[in-house]
Order: C-alpha cells, then sequence, then structure tokens
C-alpha cells in the first residue's frame, strides 16, 4: 500500500507495531484528520478566491442574481401562429400553448417543443414518387401495398394518398414514435377493410367517391381511437386498376360495357323522342274526332230544329209555306246554272227580243285559249 511503511515489521501495515498510518507518520503522529483544520483551511482558501472580503462577497452574489435573472428571462418563448407548443417540466409534459409570447420554466427544469400544426404531410402508398424518393424518374411501383383483394374476390392494383396535419402537438410528440408509420400502416388496413366490401366493378368505375370517404372515415377513426393528435384532411385516389397481368381482358371488358352503357342511352333517348311523339299524335286525332262529333250532332240537331219549324210554318200556311219551300229549293238548284229570263208579257213575234248569249261566247273562247 502506498502508506506501508517501507522498513518492514509486521507485515508493513499502519495497524501494527510501528507501521505507518494513511494520516501520519506512525503511532506517535495523529491516527485521524483535525475536522475544524479542514473547514479552517477552506474558508481562507475561499476568501482568497474572493478577494475583499465581505465586499467581495456581496459583488459574487450579485454576480449571481444576475445571471439567476438571466436564466429565468431564458424562459420566456414565442409560439409562431402555425405552430403549437408543448412546455416540459422534468421531462414531463404539462400543458400546450397557443400562439403568442409564453413562459415555461427554462433549461434544465423545463422545455419547450413547438411544431409546426399548420403543414399539411403527405403519406403515399402502393407506389413512390419521384418528391418521395428525391429522384426526378417516375414513380416506383410497391406491390405488396398496391395489391388488394375485393369483396367479390377480385385483385385490385391501387395507389392513393393520405393528406394530414397535426391537430394536437402533445399527443403527436409523446403518444407515437414514427407518426408516418403509423399513419401509413392505418392507411393501408383502412383501405383493405373498404376494398374488402366493394366489388370491383364499382371500385373500378362509379364507386370511387365512396372508398375514399369510407377509408377517410376509418382512418380517422383509428388515430382517434389511439391518441395521435392527427387529423386527416383527404383520402385521394390516384389509380385504381386490375393487376397488369390480366389488364388488358379488363379494358376490353369495360369498353363493351362502354359500348352498352352508350347503345342503352340512344335506345332511351330515342324511346324518349317518339312516345311523347306518338302520344301527341294520338292526342290530337282524338281531339279532332271529338270535334267532328260535336259537329255533326250539332248539324243534325240544328237540321231537325229547322224541319220541326218548316214543319209548324207549314200546318198554319200550307199555301205561303210550298211556295217559299219552292222558291228556296230553285235558289239552290240554280245557283249555279247560266239563266235566261225571257220576258212572256207580248204576243205573237212581236214579243220575242233576240238574244246573245255572251257568257257562253266567253266560255269558249276561255276554252280554246287554254288549249
Amino acid at each position: 500500500m502506498p502508506w506501508s511503511n517501507q522498513g518492514g515489521g509486521n507485515g508493513g501495515g499502519w495497524q501494527g507495531g510501528g507501521g505507518q498510518g494513511p494520516w501520519g507518520r506512525g503511532p506517535s503522529g495523529p491516527q485521524a484528520p483535525d475536522l475544524e483544520d479542514l473547514l479552517r483551511k477552506g474558508q481562507e482558501r475561499f476568501k482568497r478566491f474572493i478577494p475583499g472580503g465581505t465586499g467581495g462577497f456581496r459583488g459574487f452574489a450579485f454576480i449571481l442574481a444576475i445571471i439567476a435573472a438571466i436564466w429565468a428571462a431564458s424562459g420566456f418563448y414565442r409560439v409562431q401562429p402555425d405552430e403549437q407548443g408543448v412546455e416540459l417540466i422534468f421531462g414531463r409534459w404539462i400543458a400546450t400553448t397557443e400562439p403568442g409570447l409564453r413562459y415555461n420554466f427554462p433549461i434544465p427544469i423545463g422545455e419547450v417543443y413547438t411544431p409546426k400544426v399548420t403543414r399539411i404531410n403527405r403519406v403515399e402508398l402502393g407506389f413512390r414518387s419521384g418528391a418521395d424518393t428525391g429522384r426526378t424518374t417516375s414513380s416506383r411501383q410497391v406491390p405488396g401495398e398496391s395489391l388488394m383483394l375485393t369483396g367479390d374476390e377480385n385483385i385490385v392494383d391501387i395507389n392513393f394518398v393520405v393528406f394530414w396535419v397535426i391537430s394536437d402537438a402533445g399527443k403527436f410528440l409523446f403518444n407515437i414514435r414514427e407518426p408516418e408509420r403509423t399513419v401509413k400502416d392505418a392507411a393501408e388496413a383502412a383501405m383493405r377493410e373498404t376494398i374488402g366490401k366493394t366489388e370491383i366493378a364499382s371500385a373500378l368505375a362509379e364507386g370511387r367517391s365512396d372508398v375514399e370517404r369510407q377509408t377517410h372515415e376509418l382512418l380517422q377513426g383509428m388515430l382517434d381511437y389511439y391518441e395521435t393528435g392527427i387529423s386527416v384532411t383527404q383520402v385521394q385516389l390516384q389509380k385504381v386498376d386490375p393487376p397488369g397481368a390480366v389488364i388488358d381482358a379488363f379494358r376490353d371488358v369495360q369498353a363493351a360495357r362502354a359500348d352498352l352503357e352508350r347503345l342503352r342511352n340512344e335506345a332511351e333517348a330515342y324511346r324518349n323522342d317518339i312516345i311523347p311523339r306518338a302520344r301527341g299524335e294520338a292526342e290530337q286525332m282524338t281531339q279532332e274526332a271529338e270535334a267532328y262529333r260535336q259537329e255533326v250532332v250539332a248539324r243534325a240537331e240544328g237540321d231537325a230544329e229547322r224541319f220541326i219549324s218548316v214543319y209548324n210554318a207549314y200546318k198554319v200556311a200550307k199555301d205561303v209555306t210550298i211556295k217559299r219551300i219552292y222558291l228556296e229549293t230553285m235558289e239552290e238548284i240554280l245557283q249555279g246554272m247560266t239563266k235566261i229570263v225571257i220576258d212572256g208579257g207580248g204576243t205573237g213575234t212581236q214579243g220575242v227580243l233576240p238574244y246573245l248569249p255572251l257568257p257562253e261566247l266567253q266560255k269558249r273562247q276561255q276554252s280554246d285559249g287554254t288549249r
């Protein structure tokens, strides 16, 4: 040992005989340190470190107070409009603050994180674009994420993107370890569940919006259940296709279905055009027949009324009625005929007047001109 007696004697230990102890030179010296002497020496050294005695001590205390004030003032921090402040005391999350000037105990007692809560983050599933991989080339497919089984036991290749923001900074920092991985795994699970309830024909055509909506609801529900502090703003389908090995056959089927739908629409348009027209013509014929019926009935009723009135007049004055009927009948018969009236008041040849048939001559001239 370093304090052992070099001259030997009972093994050189300080406990026995003439051995040297750690604080003296043998049994004749003191065997334990003097505590008062140590305190006195420490005070003298401290006074030598601070010259001026009591005045120097006050100056040192003033310097310590300034340092303490600077340290306390370093606890002020500012939260920007696009941030949330997360305050920690001895590593424990105690509060989440909104934008503005705030205060928290400075390091090493307290600590503050200010993550961006308005920045829109993007997670791609089924593919990796050039922006995501840091390259300018086209996107790279990830079949392990994109191939999914539909509700009618078909396989579909889906690429989609999830956009999300931080809704609660405290939960986001301390309830999950890898936020992007968490969102990615939850989004893939939500999409697989949704596609598993959807037929492939609907997923490839009109059901895309329903798939996006249902996936959004399922994903947000999972993230809220685990209190991740993440809000999903949009789930956007990029591609929904059959697997590459059978995509040509599926496209032929889709083209045939499109032709079927087009022909069906054309037939429906023709039906919508011809049926109203036929109904209009039928209604027109019905109205014309009704008008003719009313006309014939009215005419027959008028003739019957006229006959009755003539008959009543005949019973009252037969001669007058007979003469009137005769005159009216002759008027109707002779109305369109060429008539020659000769006054029969004279006697013999002197009573005969020469007649020049001018109307007949005019008719002959007109007929000769047209030949």
